[in-house]
């Protein structure tokens, strides 16, 4: 059973966000940050894909859930897990009957786009693993939803409970998961600081009203995404494809700030576009009103980027 009170998270942590210079990449490819004892985030460094993923494991009594492996080859990214688990087991107060090839783990994925699934094949012959399919029945299947996407489901960890939901909108396979241990509400690619690309935005606009219902009754403590895009100053973000961003916000958000982002995207929904708001930026529909301004400044970003170790030059 999950504490009365959550377990607070260490949320106060300065991400790596890429390197000033192209030519000069100084970051580790994996950050690992330990939120509470069993919970772990972890970012795939700008220096690597520009992406920057985060990554989350949570880790029970009987098994641990990794969600998403990240946008580039996993080798790394199995590396570290299979040290945290190690230290996991070795941690517990009470003798384990698991050694670390035989705690389960499982790799699910908050949704099936490219930069949450690359590294997939890393964990395909690890002990004692299962790797969730991508496409929404094996989704389905795992989880036992037998009604998508308004039915929250149980998945137990071992002492740890979680709940799982469907939320579609940026994309079919999208779920959210709750974690009551410590009040974490990860939604994946669907809310987050940064550009949210709607696929459709009838679902969105139901998932973000489930999402705001579920997290007002719950007590949901954090509201967490898989990417950071924005920067500190409200309403604008990096470019896209942006290697280097020193001036990011938390990865955290708030309930109140997941309300406003349902209240702002309720205002935009039926106009394709890009449409800016102090926290996210909505990105309606895949057509030129997106694409050509988002691909216009990503080209500058790059070219500013490859001439700014030129000016630097003594001489130059």
């Amino acid at each position: 059973m999950p504490p009365e009170q959550p377990v607070p998270l260490d949320t106060d942590v300065r991400w790596i966000h890429g390197s000033p210079s192209p030519r000069h990449r100084t970051d580790p490819p994996l950050q690992v940050h330990r939120l509470a004892p069993g919970t772990v985030l972890i970012r795939q460094s700008k220096d690597v894909t520009f992406e920057a993923p985060f990554i989350l494991l949570l880790l029970g009594e009987h098994r641990a859930l990794l969600l998403d492996t990240g946008a580039v080859d996993g080798t790394m990214l199995r590396q570290a897990v299979d040290g945290l688990v190690a230290d996991w087991l070795s941690s517990r107060a009470q003798p384990t009957a698991y050694a670390p090839e035989s705690y389960q783990l499982v790799v699910a994925h908050t949704h099936a786009h490219g930069d949450h699934v690359a590294g997939d094949a890393a964990f395909a012959d690890r002990p004692a693993t299962t790797v969730v399919g991508h496409d929404l029945d094996a989704v389905r299947r795992f989880f036992g939803i037998t009604n998508w996407p308004g039915q929250v489901v149980p998945f137990e960890l071992g002492r740890r409970p979680l709940d799982v939901f469907g939320i579609p909108g940026h994309h079919p396979t999208s779920i959210a998961v709750h974690d009551p241990t410590t009040g974490l509400l990860h939604t994946g690619d669907t809310v987050y600081p940064g550009r949210i690309y709607v696929d459709d935005p009838q679902a969105l606009l139901a998932t973000l009203d489930r999402l705001v219902a579920f997290a007002q009754d719950r007590g949901v403590r954090h509201v967490l995404g898989c990417h950071v895009e924005m920067t500190t100053t409200p309403g604008r973000d990096h470019p896209l494809g942006a290697r280097y961003q020193p001036d990011e916000p938390s990865p955290f958000m708030t309930v109140a700030q997941l309300a406003a982002v349902r209240d702002a995207f309720g205002t935009v929904a039926d106009r394709p576009g890009i449409h800016r708001f102090d926290d996210v930026v909505f990105c309606v529909g895949q057509g030129p009103r997106v694409l050509v301004p988002l691909q216009a400044r990503a080209l500058l970003e790059r070219v500013r980027r490859q001439l700014g170790p030129l000016r630097r030059r003594p001489g130059g």
